[in-house]
């Protein structure tokens, strides 16, 4: 029998609701009460669309920033910003939310899933194995707030000419080698959503340095862009495009502008936190900690643990459990999450949205890329090994530090 070693009282709540309080409400009282203003163009004043994406700019150090209706519309403008569609493949991991597949099959190209490794990240190695004559992009998945092997990604998109997007959906705030995630890529996406690190209920952010970039993405968001007197293609010569209709909206933007105020708060928190985590973990035995390259630009919302067999797994989850520690796998078979690519079903079964199965079935598609529920064996193995450990604004430094002990606990009696 474990001895029960979590004594201290952990309070609920995620990293994003947890940080909202009168500032936001007040923020949107405001914006309610300029009715005539509540449209994110206006020609004559600064409008909270715009107000938000100078501030974004000046806080990631990225050229141009542009607010839409959600992360997933935002991935989307990063492949359409470069021209990527019809006949086009795009790499993306094994494990992270379906919108990252969707994002690619709304541009009109095809997802190429590879595996992840320790970091729990894209695997550098089998994205390089995967890429074809019809390969254009790579997205690396910043997932749980920990960036992934971007130099090796880096290195791998400049020696095959490809477009390398950061998708920091959950790591919002991360940073990369002293830059923010995406600042020396060529386009990153966050998520704005209500389960993120920051949060204005549902939205997302367009990033990028090249300008004509930027443009066709202010073009893919919204085929009014050029016509409305906003600004954002002011002075380019390129042709106007019609694609989606993903505007920001004012009130999310009040409340977006508030939150990212507090996004050096939250973030120094939840960095502390872990660090705390860390430092009081005893040497492994049966497991070994998820590979970070590098620490500094962690978020510090999770720590995972990867456990050397899934027995093991399942009997370290118990004995947590047992300790008072809610903690499972991250894959359990039979278990449906969109996070892992086994149950993204209409992509696996190549859905959609008509008949026609487009974009598979598109014309000048020339590739022929199959998936299968078994076509990454080393990420389900990973994630069935894996525990994970989230950390939000609610937790102590005493909670930390029992987490620690319980582990080390556990891990020495296995």
């Amino acid at each position: 029998m474990t001895e029960r070693i979590i004594k201290s009282h952990i309070a609920d709540g995620g990293v994003g609701w947890s940080a909202i309080d009168e500032k936001e409400i007040e923020a949107v009282t405001r914006t309610l009460k300029m009715p005539d203003n509540l449209f994110r163009y206006n020609d004559e004043t600064e409008t909270q669309c715009m107000l938000l994406e100078k501030e974004l700019s000046q806080k990631t150090g990225i050229k141009h920033s542009l607010f839409v209706a959600s992360g997933t519309s935002a991935l989307t403008l990063c492949l359409s910003a470069y021209g990527i569609g019809p006949g086009d493949e795009v790499i993306i991991p094994g494990y992270t939310f379906i919108a990252t597949a969707s994002a690619v099959t709304n541009a009109g190209a095809v997802p190429v899933i590879a595996e992840i490794d320790d970091s729990l990240s894209l695997d550098p190695s089998d994205a390089e194995s995967k890429i074809t004559p019809c390969t254009k992009a790579l997205i690396a998945v910043h997932m749980q707030g920990v960036p992934g092997r971007i130099a090796a990604l880096r290195s791998l998109a400049d020696k095959y000419n490809l477009i390398l997007i950061e998708d920091a959906c959950q790591a919002v705030g991360s940073t990369y080698k002293g830059a923010h995630s995406g600042a020396r890529s060529h386009a990153a996406a966050w998520s704005l959503n209500f389960y993120k690190i920051i949060t204005c209920g549902e939205g997302g952010v367009f990033f990028c340095n090249d300008d004509d970039a930027f443009i066709r993405g202010v073009n893919a968001h919204d085929p009014g862009s050029p016509m409305w007197k906003s600004g954002l293609t002011r002075g380019s010569s390129l042709a106007p495009f019609t694609q989606l209709g993903v505007r920001g909206n004012e009130v999310c933007a009040s409340i977006a502008r508030v939150q990212l105020a507090k996004l050096d708060g939250i973030l120094n928190k939840t960095r502390s936190l872990k660090k705390v985590f860390l430092s009081r973990l005893a040497k492994p035995v049966n497991y070994q900690l998820q590979h970070v390259d590098d620490p500094e630009g962690d978020c510090g919302i999770s720590a995972a643990l990867i456990v050397r067999d899934k027995e093991t797994t399942r009997r370290m989850a118990e004995m947590l459990n047992e300790a008072g520690m809610d903690i499972g796998s991250a894959y359990n078979d039979g278990f449906p999450d969109r996070h892992i690519y086994a149950y993204w079903d209409s992509i696996l079964n190549k859905q959609g949205a008509t008949p026609l199965g487009y974009p598979w079935t598109d014309p000048s598609y020339k590739g022929s890329v199959e998936y299968s529920k078994e076509m990454c064996p080393k990420t389900l193995d990973l994630l069935a090994r894996s525990l994970r450990l989230s950390i939000h604004l609610n937790l102590t430094e005493q909670n930390m530090i029992e987490f620690a002990e319980a582990i080390n606990y556990v891990d020495a009696r296995l």
